[in-house]
């Protein structure tokens, strides 16, 4: 009779067994129960409501790009939760903001960080950031059962590019359509208001401070028109998440950094309640 390994302390031979590099192809063959897509859902009687991550945007400067997202999550008409973290490092050189089901869409986060870890190991190397646009594509084309049953997940994906030396931004459909984006992104219900901003603003020029301003006026814009959009909430301190990605890595602005550049927005709101127009700053 064999052994149970977990009696005798060593490894399954699935974990030593030479195979592919991707973390996603080892689950789908000895563990293929764990995947969110692989989940068959309970009937469900009448509408099915789940909390809703909303908002992300993105946009490249001279140096890399900045990914930023709003703190809001909505379950129907109603706030679900209103400091909700949507924006997370993928690794060093990159990071994924989430929309759409927000349950599903942290742990296909969670599962995107594994699989890049998995692979750096595996090879001795990391993946270009092309690469890592396309894993994450396979990913959320593993979703789209779950996607048609309304639990969708579209992300905005961005980080430097070692090799180009520049900052790129890649957009999805629920299928897993990929997108590049040039100059800037958004996702999420209120993208539309996002993006009609950031098309008045946006410069080909713009520094990291011009660019982390942008995002933050794209999110007011935003949550200005689209109610599941949360902005700026001074009263309980909670502001967008924004981040940095550049040659130096991955860096998120602390608190006291988004606190102030979100205060001082709200001041030049006083003087211009529908935002500024040209130029930024």
């Amino acid at each position: 009779m064999e052994a149970n390994p977990r009696s005798t302390g060593r490894l399954p031979a699935a974990f030593l067994t030479p195979g592919s590099s991707s973390f996603m192809d080892f689950l789908s063959d000895h563990a293929p129960e764990i995947l969110p897509g692989s989940r068959a859902l309970p009937p469900v009687q009448g509408a099915f409501e789940a909390p809703h991550g909303t908002t992300i945007v993105a946009a490249t400067f001279a140096g890399g790009v900045v990914l930023a997202g709003d703190r809001r999550a909505t379950m129907g008409n109603m706030i679900a939760q209103r400091d909700i973290e949507k924006v997370f490092p993928a690794d060093e050189y990159s990071a994924v903001g989430i929309a759409g089901t927000a349950g599903l869409a942290v742990e296909m986060v969670k599962l995107f960080q594994l699989e890049l870890e998995h692979f750096e190991k595996v090879e001795g190397a990391t993946l270009s950031l092309e690469g890592k646009a396309n894993r994450l594509s396979t990913m959320i084309r593993g979703n789209l059962a779950m996607a048609m049953q309304g639990l969708a997940v579209v992300p905005l994906f961005a980080g430097y590019d070692v090799d180009r030396e520049k900052g790129r931004i890649f957009s999805y459909d629920v299928t897993g359509g990929r997108s590049e984006e040039v100059g800037y992104a958004s996702t999420g219900s209120g993208s539309i208001f996002a993006r009609g901003s950031m098309k008045k603003l946006y410069r080909d020029d713009l520094t990291e401070q011009q660019a982390t301003t942008l995002v933050v006026q794209a999110l007011y814009d935003a949550a200005d028109d689209d109610s599941a959009t949360g902005g700026p909430d001074v009263a309980r301190r909670i502001y967008p998440i924004v981040t940095v990605i550049s040659d130096e890595g991955f860096r998120r602005l602390t608190e006291a950094e988004g606190a102030e550049l979100a205060r001082s927005i709200l001041e030049r709101r006083l003087e211009q309640p529908d935002g500024p127009r040209a130029p930024l700053l």
